[in-house]
């Protein structure tokens, strides 16, 4: 959890950083790359986690690749949740044109509802205001 509290502050710091450029052509730019990561990280990590058999509501993962795969599940999950909730309409003119996005991150969320971390804490809220988000269509101009 200490780990995912160093992550999390980075990842808000990186997003404030978004937040103040105040380019919105830029921002498509750098949302369209960190999705594209985003979501390569999260394929694979599932990919491990399921060919492990690792359960999310089980004991964390000893093995290094196993770490690594939960947490980045985690990690990115959040991270998503962060910019769908503070971008919405740069996240969906990306996400509602891949739909692997959309079950990966329905994956995640999953997941990560078990694991429980995210039940207390200041990111406790996070994952319970993305998915009514993705539900949502944004219009385009």
């Amino acid at each position: 959890k200490k780990l995912f509290e160093v992550k999390r502050k980075d990842q808000m710091n990186a997003l404030k950083n978004l937040i103040e450029l105040n380019d919105v052509n830029q921002q498509y730019k750098i949302i369209d790359i960190m999705l594209k990561g985003l979501f390569k990280v999260l394929e694979d990590s599932r990919a491990v986690l399921i060919a492990a058999d690792v359960p999310p509501d089980g004991p964390f993962p000893q093995d290094e690749k196993l770490k690594d795969a939960y947490s980045h599940v985690v990690e990115n999950t959040a991270f998503f949740g962060d910019v769908v909730l503070r971008f919405p309409k740069i996240v969906h003119h990306y996400f509602d044109r891949n739909s692997n996005w959309n079950n990966l991150i329905r994956w995640g969320i999953g997941f990560c509802n078990l694991t429980g971390v995210f039940e207390q804490g200041p990111h406790s809220q996070v994952l319970g205001l993305v998915r009514p988000s993705l539900a949502r269509r944004i219009p385009s101009p």
